[in-house]
C-alpha cells in the first residue's frame, strides 16, 4: 500500500482549523522504530480537543489525532517486535506531540508499545483504550491501598462516560458492589447492565455543602469529574477509604478541606495513564484481559469510522457519547 488513509486536522493562517481524511504515503509518517498497521483506534476526550476547533493540544500542523491504538506490527527496528507482532499503545502524549492512531498507518517508538496480550483482540482493546486502562490502574490503586469488596460499596462517578462504564463492569466483576453517579437519568438500564447495584443521580453529589464530613458511605471511588463532586465525595468516604482520581470533567478546583484526611485517614490516589512505566502497564493490560467481563466490553462499543470523527470529536466535548467509540481505520 503506497497510499492509505489518515485524518488529517491543519489549520490555516487565521486560526481556523479542519479535519478530513486524506491519502497520505509512509515517506509522510514521523520518525519512530516501529511502523505498524493500525486495526482500530478510540476516542477520548483528548481526541475531541485535538479535533475541535483550535486544534486544542495539537502544536505542530499539519497532524493526525489518536492517543490510542492497536494493530500489526509492520516493519521494526527493535529487537523487541517483530512483523506480525500484536501491540497496543496508549499515552506518551501519541495524538498530541506525535502522530497517532487516526491512520491506516502509524510509526512511533518502540518503548510505547505493549504487546497485546492473550485473550484480546485489537478491537477488543481500542473498546478499552485510554479510558479502560486508566479505569484498571484506579481498581489497581485502590486494590494496592487495601480496598476490598467486604469494606463496602465504590462509588463511581461520570459512570456512563468511557472510564466510569469500564470502571463499574470491572469493579463489578471482581464483586464490588458498584454505586453509578450519572446526570442522564436514560443510562440507568445500560449502568445496571454493566453491573452497577444502585444510582445515584448527579445532583445529589454536585452541591458544596459546608460540613468538611457527612456520614461515611463509601469504601473506596473512581471519580473522573473532580471539582466540587470530589471534594463533596471526600467527605463521604468511610473510615480509611480512598479515591482514585481519574479526571476533571467537572472542574481543575477542589474546594475541600483536609478534614476528612485527618480524621477519617482518607486517601486520595492520583492516576495518570500517560507516562506509566512499562512493567505497570503490562500489568494493567494483563488484568485487562482477564478480568474484564468481555460481554459488558462488548455492550459499550459504537463502531465508528475515520470520516465519523469529527462530529464524534464535538459529541464528546459536549457529553454527549455513552460508552466506548471504537474507530475501525480500516472501514
Amino acid at each position: 500500500m503506497t497510499k492509505f488513509n489518515a485524518l488529517i486536522v491543519d489549520k490555516t493562517d487565521s486560526g481556523e482549523t479542519s479535519a478530513a481524511v486524506r491519502q497520505i504515503g509512509l515517506d509522510d509518517l514521523p520518525e519512530g522504530d516501529v511502523t505498524v498497521a493500525v486495526e482500530y483506534s478510540t476516542l477520548n476526550y483528548k481526541d475531541g480537543l485535538c479535533l475541535g476547533p483550535g486544534g486544542g493540544l495539537v502544536r505542530r500542523y499539519p497532524h493526525v489525532p489518536g492517543i490510542d491504538f492497536a494493530g500489526t506490527v509492520e516493519a521494526s527496528d527493535d529487537p523487541r517486535y517483530r512483523p506480525g507482532d500484536k501491540v497496543v499503545l496508549t499515552g506518551w502524549r501519541v495524538g498530541e506531540a506525535h502522530w497517532g492512531g487516526y491512520a491506516q498507518k502509524a510509526r512511533v517508538s518502540a518503548d510505547w508499545l505493549v504487546p497485546l496480550p492473550d485473550g484480546l483482540s485489537p478491537r477488543q482493546a481500542m473498546a478499552v483504550g485510554t479510558a479502560g486502562f486508566t479505569a484498571m490502574l484506579a481498581l489497581m490503586a485502590l486494590e494496592d491501598h487495601g480496598v476490598v469488596p467486604a469494606r463496602g460499596p465504590v462509588l463511581v462517578t461520570g459512570a456512563a462516560g468511557g472510564v466510569g462504564s469500564v470502571a463499574t463492569a470491572l469493579l463489578a466483576a471482581r464483586g464490588y458492589e458498584v454505586a453509578a453517579v450519572t446526570g442522564r437519568p436514560r443510562q440507568e438500564a445500560y449502568l445496571r447492565d454493566l453491573g452497577a447495584s444502585r444510582i445515584v443521580p448527579r445532583a445529589e453529589l454536585a452541591e458544596t455543602v459546608k460540613r468538611p464530613l457527612e456520614s461515611e458511605s463509601w469504601a473506596g471511588c473512581v471519580d473522573a469529574v473532580g471539582g466540587a463532586m470530589l471534594a463533596r465525595v471526600l467527605g463521604q468516604m468511610k473510615y480509611g477509604g480512598a479515591v482514585a482520581a481519574v479526571g476533571l470533567a467537572g472542574g481543575a478546583q477542589l474546594p475541600a478541606t483536609v478534614i476528612p484526611f485527618l480524621l477519617r485517614g482518607v486517601s486520595l490516589l492520583g492516576i495518570d495513564s500517560v507516562m506509566q512505566p512499562f512493567d505497570n502497564r503490562q500489568r494493567a493490560w494483563q488484568r485487562i484481559a482477564r478480568d474484564l467481563p468481555l460481554d459488558k466490553l462488548e455492550a459499550m462499543i459504537h463502531p465508528a469510522a475515520l470520516a465519523d470523527l469529527p462530529a464524534l470529536g464535538a459529541d464528546i466535548l459536549s457529553g454527549q457519547v455513552k460508552g466506548r467509540v471504537v474507530v475501525d481505520v480500516n472501514g
